[in-house]
């Protein structure tokens, strides 16, 4: 679902219009009538990992909404004043807990009805030992036969999860560009 509109200017609170601006812009933005900022909306990025051992790869168990009690790779938002890998590896430890070294850039999934794209990195796990954080039940390792696919989370998991395994079976890891419809 993609959030409210901008109602107010972020620089001088007057109530927005939305137009075209006169910029040559085609689009119709959020445009202040004082100040004439224009306010655009954007995607948020959420990034995270594939986190594998050997041929499991590391699932958490969410203990928040959206999903609660669903099972997801690492992820969340990616916050002001990081990178990409850097988001990817925070969030991978806050819930998960795992030691792990990051790789390779795996998938970036494009979901247009949410204004979101997902970003995924591997991550080779340095041990099966897990700490996870207050929003994950539950950490563990997965062969992908043992996948539970019925309790996945997010079409982008289980996109990301199918290419990485069929990835693995190839001897080789590319990178996947994948819009969900």
């Amino acid at each position: 679902m993609l959030s409210l509109p901008i109602k107010h200017c972020k620089n001088c609170g007057t109530a927005v219009h939305y137009r075209v601006p006169d910029d040559g812009d085609t689009k119709p933005r959020a445009v202040c009538p004082q100040c004439l900022t224009i306010h655009y909306e954007n995607p948020l990025n959420v990034v995270g990992t594939v986190p594998y051992l050997d041929q499991r790869v590391l699932l958490c168990k969410r203990n928040i909404e959206p999903r609660r009690g669903k099972w997801t790779l690492p992820a969340g938002f990616m916050e002001l004043n990081e990178t990409l890998a850097q988001g990817a590896a925070r969030e991978t430890l806050e819930e998960s807990g795992a030691q792990f070294e990051m790789e390779s850039l795996f998938s970036v999934l494009s979901v247009v009805r949410t204004g979101q794209v997902h970003v995924f990195y591997r991550a080779k796990l340095l041990s099966d030992q897990f700490d996870p954080g207050h929003e994950t039940m539950e950490a563990r390792l997965f062969t992908e036969a043992d996948i539970p696919w019925d309790e996945i989370a997010f079409t982008t998991v289980r996109e990301t999860l199918h290419r990485y395994f069929s990835d693995r079976s190839l001897g080789r890891y590319a990178v996947h560009d994948i819009d969900i419809a």
